[in-house]
Protein backbone atom coordinates (compact mmCIF):
# COMPACT_ATOMS: atom_id res chain seq x y z
CA UNK A 1 0.00 0.00 0.00
CA UNK A 2 2.71 2.08 0.56
CA UNK A 3 3.96 2.45 -3.07
CA UNK A 4 0.54 3.05 -4.33
CA UNK A 5 0.83 6.18 -1.94
CA UNK A 6 4.20 7.40 -2.60
CA UNK A 7 3.25 6.82 -6.92
CA UNK A 8 -0.23 9.52 -5.96
CA UNK A 9 0.13 13.17 -6.46
CA UNK A 10 1.83 15.09 -3.73
CA UNK A 11 -2.01 16.84 -2.99
CA UNK A 12 -4.02 13.58 -3.20
CA UNK A 13 -1.18 11.50 -0.92
CA UNK A 14 -2.39 15.21 1.54
CA UNK A 15 -5.99 14.54 1.49
CA UNK A 16 -5.42 10.93 2.19
CA UNK A 17 -3.29 11.24 4.71
CA UNK A 18 -5.40 13.90 6.21
CA UNK A 19 -8.64 11.61 6.22
CA UNK A 20 -6.50 8.55 7.98
CA UNK A 21 -5.40 11.04 11.05
CA UNK A 22 -9.11 11.97 11.11
CA UNK A 23 -9.93 8.54 11.70
CA UNK A 24 -7.11 7.57 13.68
CA UNK A 25 -7.05 10.39 16.28
CA UNK A 26 -10.91 10.86 16.33
CA UNK A 27 -12.37 7.40 16.60
CA UNK A 28 -14.91 6.46 16.49
CA UNK A 29 -15.85 8.58 13.24
CA UNK A 30 -18.96 8.12 10.78
CA UNK A 31 -19.85 9.27 7.40
CA UNK A 32 -18.74 10.81 5.45
CA UNK A 33 -15.05 9.98 6.30
CA UNK A 34 -15.48 6.22 7.39
CA UNK A 35 -17.86 3.79 6.64
CA UNK A 36 -18.59 -0.27 7.98
CA UNK A 37 -17.91 -3.19 5.24
CA UNK A 38 -19.19 -5.68 7.97
CA UNK A 39 -16.83 -8.34 9.73
CA UNK A 40 -14.64 -6.01 11.00
CA UNK A 41 -13.59 -4.25 7.82
CA UNK A 42 -13.56 -0.05 7.08
CA UNK A 43 -13.07 2.07 4.82
CA UNK A 44 -11.87 5.56 5.00
CA UNK A 45 -13.16 7.65 2.06
CA UNK A 46 -11.67 10.37 0.39
CA UNK A 47 -12.62 12.86 -2.12
CA UNK A 48 -9.47 13.78 -4.07
CA UNK A 49 -9.25 16.90 -6.42
CA UNK A 50 -10.18 16.32 -10.24
CA UNK A 51 -13.33 14.58 -8.92
CA UNK A 52 -11.63 11.28 -7.93
CA UNK A 53 -12.12 9.07 -5.06
CA UNK A 54 -9.76 7.19 -3.12
CA UNK A 55 -10.61 4.34 -0.03
CA UNK A 56 -8.82 2.75 2.32
CA UNK A 57 -9.61 -0.01 3.87
CA UNK A 58 -8.45 -1.21 7.30
CA UNK A 59 -9.53 -2.96 10.44
CA UNK A 60 -8.23 -3.61 13.82
CA UNK A 61 -5.98 -5.42 15.62
CA UNK A 62 -4.89 -5.11 19.44
CA UNK A 63 -6.08 -1.34 19.35
CA UNK A 64 -4.05 -0.56 16.27
CA UNK A 65 -5.78 0.87 13.11
CA UNK A 66 -4.16 -1.86 10.16
CA UNK A 67 -4.07 -0.07 6.70
CA UNK A 68 -4.94 -3.06 4.41
CA UNK A 69 -5.70 -2.00 1.04
CA UNK A 70 -6.22 1.10 -1.03
CA UNK A 71 -7.45 2.29 -4.20
CA UNK A 72 -8.85 4.61 -6.69
CA UNK A 73 -12.69 4.31 -7.10
CA UNK A 74 -13.85 3.69 -10.42
CA UNK A 75 -17.87 2.82 -9.92
CA UNK A 76 -20.18 3.33 -7.80
CA UNK A 77 -20.01 -0.24 -6.10
CA UNK A 78 -16.88 -1.16 -4.73
CA UNK A 79 -15.28 -4.03 -6.76
CA UNK A 80 -15.65 -7.52 -5.05
CA UNK A 81 -12.13 -8.20 -6.12
CA UNK A 82 -10.56 -4.89 -3.89
CA UNK A 83 -13.10 -6.00 -0.87
CA UNK A 84 -12.10 -9.59 -1.09
CA UNK A 85 -8.66 -8.80 -0.96
CA UNK A 86 -9.07 -6.46 2.34
CA UNK A 87 -11.09 -9.16 4.04
CA UNK A 88 -7.72 -11.44 3.29
CA UNK A 89 -5.46 -9.17 4.54
CA UNK A 90 -7.63 -8.81 7.79
CA UNK A 91 -7.70 -12.09 8.34
CA UNK A 92 -4.00 -12.64 8.08
CA UNK A 93 -3.93 -9.87 10.67
CA UNK A 94 -6.16 -10.66 13.52
CA UNK A 95 -5.35 -14.35 13.21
Amino acid sequence: MREWLNDLPVEDRRVIGRDLAKVQFGWPIGLPVCRSLNGGLWEVRSSLPNKREARVLFGFHDGDLIALHAFIKKTRRTATDDLALGRQRLKEVTT
